[in-house]
């Protein structure tokens, strides 16, 4: 039953994104602000439709404090790309450029401000990012980065890439970091598990630290599933 319900979700899923790419290329031209609040409905259909055709849940523990920040999220799947527009007001996220070219949701994604990377483009691309990073700080938006790089199995602690230490140097903005453990749940596959995917987000590290120790720290808070941390008492689930 659930991969008949997995397959549904993909059913389901991509069309309604065709829907709301069309309606954020509509309204794009006109308001900003009405681009950002389909994108974000966006994102609430796809929760929501994940907690109600595949049963997955998310139990949330912290809150990410308004403002510039620059939050710093483990990946383990592709839910978490989408939810991450959840977690803060009009966040900028951080990616890999190949989703930025893409028909349709491409165009939309460059109209909201998501920040492509080119990991070939080498110091280029962390200069584009960098002045792309510095817009979104000077719009007061936070700036939603995956340091790790790509998705990881659960289980594992890769070091972090160097574009983080950079982007965190270029903006002075203090770190949200958020750990989650995704990919129990959230396979590669088509098939999606029902459950709870828990989310830790850490206490706000502030800016201006050296390169080891806001690396170390970011490292510890990402990975705080893996290395054994236990929750703290104040728990959203939805």
């Amino acid at each position: 039953m659930q991969y008949l319900l997995s397959a549904l979700y993909f059913l389901i899923f991509y069309p309604a994104t065709v829907f709301y790419c069309v309606a954020s290329l509509l309204v794009a031209p006109f308001s900003e602000r009405a681009l950002q609040r389909v994108v974000r409905g966006w994102a609430d259909f796809h929760h929501n439709l994940v907690y109600d055709l595949l049963g997955i849940r998310w139990e949330i523990e912290g809150t990410v404090p308004p403002g510039p920040l620059l939050i710093a999220i483990k990946h383990q799947a592709m839910v978490e790309t989408i939810e991450a527009l959840r977690l803060a007001d009009t966040p900028v996220v951080v990616m890999k450029r190949q989703y930025t070219v893409t028909p349709l949701l491409g165009a939309v994604m460059r109209a909201y401000g998501v920040i492509g990377v080119d990991r070939e483009a080498g110091a280029s691309a962390l200069r584009e990012m960098m002045a792309l990073g510095k817009k979104a700080k000077a719009d007061g938006r936070p700036v939603v980065i995956f340091p790790e790089g790509t998705r990881t199995a659960p289980g594992t602690t890769p070091e972090l890439r160097s574009g983080f230490a950079g982007l965190y140097r270029a903006l002075g903005l203090p770190v949200v970091p958020v750990a989650l453990d995704s990919g129990r749940l959230w396979t590669k596959g088509l098939l999606k598990r029902p459950g709870v995917i828990r989310v830790r987000v850490g206490e706000t590290i502030p800016a201006g630290l050296k390169r080891d120790e806001i690396e170390a720290r970011v490292y510890a808070a990402l990975n705080a599933y893996e290395l054994g941390a236990q929750p703290g008492p104040q728990l959203f689930r939805g």
